[in-house]
This record gives C-alpha cells, sequence and structure tokens, in this order.
C-alpha cells in the first residue's frame, strides 16, 4: 500500500471519530443544559470548548459568549478546524482519495454525514442541535459497522488505528476538563458532585449502561474515572483504546513487515496501562496522569507517521 493511502485511511479514522465525538459531547452538554433542573450554563459550554481544544478560536471570533453561539460554532461553522462540519469534510476528502479501496456502504456512511451539512442554517434551539448531532451520530455507527464488515485487510487497519489514536485523545482531554469543571470549590477530591453533571460524561462515551452493569454503588467521581481510565471492557476507555492500538499496529506489522519505534512506544504504554490503578492516579494527580497521557499520545501519532512515511 503507497504510504499516501495509508495515510489517508488513518485519518479518515481520525477525523470521522472525531466528528463523532463532538457530536456526542454537544448532545451532551445541550441535555445537561436543557433538561437538569440546575441548568449547566455557560461553565459547560466552556467546557465543550477546551475539551475539543476551540476555546481560542471561539474568542478570536469576537462572538458574545452564548450557548447557542457556542453549539454553532462546534457544528456547522467551518472556519476552524474543531467543528463537526470541518471534521467530517476533512474525512471525506481523505475518503475521496482512497475511494476506490472502501465499500459503497462505508463511503455513503461518510457522504450522508457530509450533506447534513449542505445549505443548512445555523441551529436556533436546542431541539435543532440535537436534531443535526444526532444524525451525525447515526452516520458514524453507520459507517463504524461498515469498517467492521469489510475486509480485514490494511485498508480497515489503517482506519482503525486512526480511530483507536484519536479515541484515546478523546476520553482523557474529556475527563481532565470536565473532572476540574466538576470539582467543587473547596471540594476535596473524589467529593459529591452533581449527579447530572457526571452523567454527562458517561453520556458521551456512551457508557451509562455499562457504568451501571459495573457498578453496584451508585454514581460517583471515582467510579466514574476508574471505568473511563482503567475498565477494558469499556471501548473508548484509555486502556482499552492503548490495547486496540497494539493490536492493530501488530496486525499491520505482520501484513507490511513495518515494525519499529511506534510498536515500542504502544506496547509500552498498553503495559503501563494495564497496571493501572484509578486510586492511585487519583492521589498522585489526575491532571498530571491525563496531560502526560495525551502527550505520550500525540508522540506515538508522530511515530507512526515515521514508521508508516505518511507525507
Amino acid at each position: 500500500m503507497l504510504s499516501r493511502t495509508a495515510s489517508s485511511l488513518y485519518w479518515l479514522g481520525r477525523y470521522f471519530e472525531r466528528a463523532d465525538f463532538i457530536a456526542r459531547l454537544v448532545e451532551a452538554t445541550v441535555r445537561l443544559d436543557v433538561l437538569s433542573p440546575r441548568p449547566a450554563g455557560e461553565a459547560a459550554w466552556t467546557s465543550a470548548l477546551t475539551v475539543t481544544e476551540t476555546d481560542a478560536a471561539f474568542a478570536a471570533e469576537g462572538t458574545k459568549f452564548h450557548r447557542r453561539e457556542v453549539a454553532r460554532f462546534l457544528t456547522v461553522d467551518a472556519g476552524h478546524p474543531g467543528s463537526i462540519v470541518r471534521c467530517i469534510g476533512m474525512a471525506r476528502s481523505n475518503a475521496r482519495a482512497v475511494r476506490t479501496a472502501l465499500t459503497r456502504e462505508a463511503w455513503t456512511a461518510i457522504n450522508r454525514a457530509w450533506l447534513l451539512f449542505e445549505g443548512r442554517p445555523a441551529a436556533s434551539d436546542a431541539g435543532a442541535v440535537l436534531g443535526i448531532v444526532e444524525a451525525v451520530q447515526n452516520e458514524a455507527r453507520g459507517f463504524e459497522g461498515a469498517v467492521h464488515r469489510m475486509l480485514r485487510n490494511q485498508t480497515t487497519w489503517f482506519v482503525r488505528l486512526g480511530q483507536a489514536v484519536e479515541r484515546s485523545d478523546n476520553t482523557a482531554r474529556l475527563l481532565d476538563v470536565k473532572y476540574h469543571l466538576l470539582l467543587p470549590e473547596h471540594e476535596r477530591v473524589g467529593g459529591v458532585v452533581d449527579r447530572d453533571q457526571w452523567t454527562t460524561i458517561l453520556q458521551t462515551v456512551s457508557a451509562v449502561t455499562a457504568y451501571r452493569w459495573l457498578y453496584s454503588d451508585g454514581l460517583t467521581p471515582a467510579n466514574v474515572i476508574d471505568l473511563l481510565i482503567a475498565r477494558s471492557e469499556l471501548p473508548r476507555s484509555l486502556v482499552a483504546s492503548a490495547q486496540e492500538t497494539v493490536d492493530v499496529l501488530a496486525l499491520l506489522a505482520r501484513r507490511t513487515g513495518q515494525h519499529g519505534e511506534a510498536d515500542r512506544m504502544a506496547r509500552n504504554r498498553a503495559n503501563r496501562m494495564a497496571k493501572t490503578r484509578s486510586g492511585e492516579v487519583i492521589a498522585s494527580g489526575l491532571h498530571e496522569f491525563l496531560r502526560s497521557f495525551i502527550d505520550e499520545n500525540a508522540l506515538l501519532h508522530g511515530a507512526i507517521g515515521r514508521q508508516f512515511k505518511f507525507g
């Protein structure tokens, strides 16, 4: 496989995974803001910008801060790389470059997601925002299902590799920003916080039901952290994403013979994550742990590019 083809498939996986994550984040924030007896207000929407690293871009736009404007900015504003429409556009561009490597179902899901935004005005209310982000999530599920049914070869593995790397980054950023936002002033780490706000985190990673299956002592910050960091049963947990990265790199190594720095970094991270205990992480500093993980994930991304000679 040509390196530029591999690069397009990898970035297709990353961008479509990112679009799905932002859609989930916006949906969870809208629901928290509208349905909670104590509306989330400015803090929740500020945190959504921070998680997606678009806070500076939004401030530079000079728009007055309002939940409707933030929702518009994160969904239909193509003027910056952190919006859903921009991520889907980049995914579609990469998919077009490798169109013959994709099945009709995979391409259709990507194209339908793109067409959701063609000529669409900015959403003016919560219902309209929920409509567009739920439609994006439906197409993301369609794409993921299509990839799952594709031939098990380099095409699917590079897409899955991009998805796994992106998923690791998204979960770590979500937990880092939201945990410190939701921790009340003067509250000890692991103290009591609002139930609806912690449910928002679980909704963003589709883990509400998983949480109920795995924990019987009610909703607590410590358990949410444990689920998102150390429970391999959850596909979007850090430990599960780290292991998936190792597995996909191993498949690529066997097929291509390209094995090197990225494999070693991924294995070392997965081995360390398998021994990580959430209680120890909280005690030693959750923010520091997550920032280190995010930085390491960026280094791994660079190593993957070098190993497979991405342009």
